[in-house]
């Protein structure tokens, strides 16, 4: 195994990825934080004593014994949260690089958003889509000028969006070729690639486990290799294919970024096939990379793009950006939701895309990446187990030569929270966007000091 480490950016995107920005400095010094010790504080007496008259334990037992078995949880019962900081039941304080799967990007308790979605609950939070509502209007107006879409269709999660993509690409070829028998219907995703559990996006994810046992799912899917043009192209010159579905960058699959040139061949080819291009920005969007979406870093604009994750700062919410010609060949009754676009989410989406939005959150995120990035190389990079650091912005990688889990088991019980990705040797980092370099450094620390768990095995 080399002991060398890989430090992959894209060297198409531009340098701007790249430079150093200035934050306020900032006196802090790490304390080395040893493996499997749990800072242990007394929770706030503000908290609801209810919450605490049942024991972790307790707790798991009643959630095995009373909900479907979807769920292969970390045995940590969380009752509150502030900034990236999260308590558990008995008051242990973790450091959370989740933000509850690239959610929470202001972070838990932001109070800007509590104080929006209150207003909002104490005024009016769902009527449905039979009537019109402010908030709504007001969010899709927002992101239409923030982007390069022309219109707005609301949903309630990152499946749900995605499989309005495949209702809306297919409708579009119909629209397009009223005299054809047979339209372009077919898909085409990508290897390593994710973009729901619903048996639509299901049947647009490359995982055979995810698949598998929930077969036939839709049928018309080609898988092609992440980054292989010459593949993609010629299949989509077949004039058979609806619509390209690719991530920028792929989270679950593993923190793999496009190269601009592989987007902009994608986008040229659809073009020329009368093909749509659907980029899936539910993770990697609104603001993850630095960049309000993740290809504009690339200068590659999609005809759809969904949303999700943090757009309501942890409410319920999907969105699909689309243009005009998409959104001329959808018509009344063609899709719908009764929760979606409520004005409880909706004013949620609002005040989260209103401080995201602003030019120095974004440059902040781009700078703390970097550090973060940097400093990840400099602690971890000699450590024979790691193979490659990759991303950019807040969305970062640390591919490992053996599983991640003992990791991820370790750092928990050292006060931090981390994910898998990939093929579960990937530690996937997302954390709050309003991250401080001293928690970074803490967290680059408590990683440090846990790798030696890795020998182990």
């Amino acid at each position: 195994m080399s002991w060398s480490v890989l430090f992959s950016l894209n060297n198409s995107l531009t340098s701007s990825l790249h430079r150093s920005l200035t934050l306020k400095s900032t006196n802090y010094s790490v304390s080395p934080t040893a493996c499997l010790n749990v800072d242990v504080r007394t929770p706030d007496s503000n908290q609801n004593p209810s919450l605490h008259e049942k024991r972790s334990s307790e707790i798991i037992a009643d959630e095995k014994k009373f909900i479907v078995g979807t769920y292969a949880r970390a045995p940590v019962v969380l009752s509150s949260g502030k900034g990236c900081k999260l308590y558990d039941v008995e008051g242990r304080e973790y450091l959370d690089l989740t933000s509850g799967i690239a959610v929470n990007a202001l972070g838990h308790g932001d109070s800007d958003w509590v104080r929006s979605v209150t207003q909002q609950a104490d005024v009016l939070a769902h009527v449905s889509n039979v009537y019109y509502s402010i908030p709504q209007v007001e969010l899709a107006k927002r992101l239409v000028t923030g982007s390069f879409a022309d219109r707005v269709f609301f949903c309630n999660s990152g499946t749900e969006a995605n499989e309005a993509a495949i209702k809306f690409s297919r409708k579009f070829q119909r629209f397009s070729h009223p005299n054809e028998k047979n339209p372009p219907m077919e898909f085409i995703a990508f290897s390593n690639c994710f973009h729901g559990r619903t048996m639509g996006a299901l049947a647009l994810t490359s995982k055979e486990h995810y698949r598998t046992p929930f077969e036939p799912v839709m049928p018309g899917v080609t898988f092609v290799e992440y980054g292989n043009t010459q593949a993609t192209v010629e299949l989509i010159k077949s004039g058979k294919i609806a619509a390209v579905f690719v991530e920028p960058i792929q989270g679950e699959g593993g923190i793999y970024s496009a190269t601009k040139e592989f987007l902009q061949s994608l986008r040229t080819a659809c073009d020329d096939a009368g093909c749509l291009l659907v980029f899936d920005e539910v993770q990697c969007g609104l603001g993850r990379t630095g960049y309000l979406w993740a290809h504009e870093a690339y200068s590659v604009y999609p005809d759809i793009m969904t949303l999700a994750k943090p757009l309501a700062g942890g409410l319920p919410i999907g969105a699909v950006l689309v243009t005009e010609k998409v959104a001329s060949a959808i018509s009344y009754g063609d899709h719908g939701s009764t929760f979606a676009g409520n004005p409880l989410v909706c004013s949620a989406g609002i005040a989260v895309l209103d401080k995201i939005s602003n030019p120095s959150f974004l440059s902040g995120v781009r700078e703390k990446g970097q550090y973060f990035k940097d400093l990840l190389v400099e602690k971890l990079g000699t450590n024979g187990h790691v193979k490659e650091i990759r991303g950019f912005g807040l969305i970062i990688g640390i591919e490992l030569d053996v599983p991640a889990s003992p990791l991820v088991d370790a750092c928990q019980q050292a006060g931090l929270l981390i994910l898998t990705a990939g093929k579960g040797n990937v530690v996937r980092i997302v954390p709050p966007l309003i991250i401080s370099k001293q928690e970074v450094d803490q967290a680059v620390e408590i990683l440090k000091n846990c790798l030696p768990v890795l020998d182990q095995g």
